[in-house]
């Protein structure tokens, strides 16, 4: 079985963030980089499930030249090769946009099972997976908790509202979106950095992916901390009208009831 897990390089959670001059994105060039949280899950659903099942793990990212830090990461702990879609900007390519340059890399794979992250932790994009498995024209699942490989297709695990699952039995080829904490991360081993060094990694250029890649339709307008404001509030009346106007404060204000 080919399984492809589509990852993406983002900034590490502990970084000091800066606007740019520009207003419209963070200064990047200091900051230190990891794998998007949610795909470092599908990634390590990938895996086990090469190795109850056997096949082979590719991973494909876009970013620029020092997203190869994010794949050589990838492939340190297990996968087999990478698609290095060279992109320079990819904080600005709306979800379908990024989905065709993705889209257009993977067709030649014919991959039985594709695996995305559920959403970017950088932008909150949730859509591109479910964008891609349109394109590919392949049935898709999202927010899955759990994967079981089974003859001539799959079982997944889905997590909906307020503690309840549904499982739902596809064929395959399929794609899915992966929920973090679906299974327990690995760190990747010495063994695992020095083989990383010698895998293959492909890079692809969106020229010849998609010459004619449509505008984007979502723009950044503006990149902003949150805005801290004080303010206080009196509340007229007698102690019994005072509390009832300050909980409907708390519930629907605050949101902290």
């Amino acid at each position: 079985m080919k399984i492809v897990v589509a990852i993406k390089q983002v900034p590490a959670r502990d970084s000091q963030l800066r606007i740019a001059s520009s207003g419209k994105w963070i200064e990047d060039a200091d900051l230190s980089y990891e794998i998007n949280e949610p795909d470092a899950y599908a990634l390590e659903e990938a895996l086990q499930l090469k190795e109850k099942h056997g096949g082979e793990v590719v991973v494909i990212c876009a970013g620029p030249e020092r997203a190869s830090q994010t794949i050589r990461e990838a492939l340190a702990k297990g996968a087999d090769r990478a698609l290095h879609v060279e992109l320079e900007g990819s904080a600005m390519l709306d979800p379908l946009a990024m989905a065709r340059l993705l889209a257009a890399a993977l067709k030649p794979e014919a991959a039985d099972l594709i695996l995305t992250g559920l959403q970017s932790d950088d932008l909150g994009y949730g859509q591109t997976g479910v964008i891609l498995a349109e394109l590919l024209g392949l049935p898709h699942g999202t927010i899955i908790m759990q994967v079981e490989k089974q003859n001539g297709g799959i079982r997944v695990k889905r997590e909906l509202e307020e503690g309840w699952f549904q499982n739902v039995e596809m064929p395959l080829p399929a794609l899915l979106t992966i929920q973090s904490g679906i299974n327990k991360l690995r760190y990747a081993t010495l063994m695992g950095i020095k083989k990383a060094k010698t895998k293959e990694i492909k890079r692809l250029s969106p020229a010849e992916l998609a010459p004619a890649l449509p505008p984007a339709r979502i723009t950044l307008d503006r990149v902003y901390l949150p805005e801290r404001a004080k303010r206080t509030q009196l509340f007229e009346g007698d102690p019994k009208q005072a509390a009832a106007q300050l909980v409907e404060k708390l519930k629907f204000e605050a949101r902290v009831l």
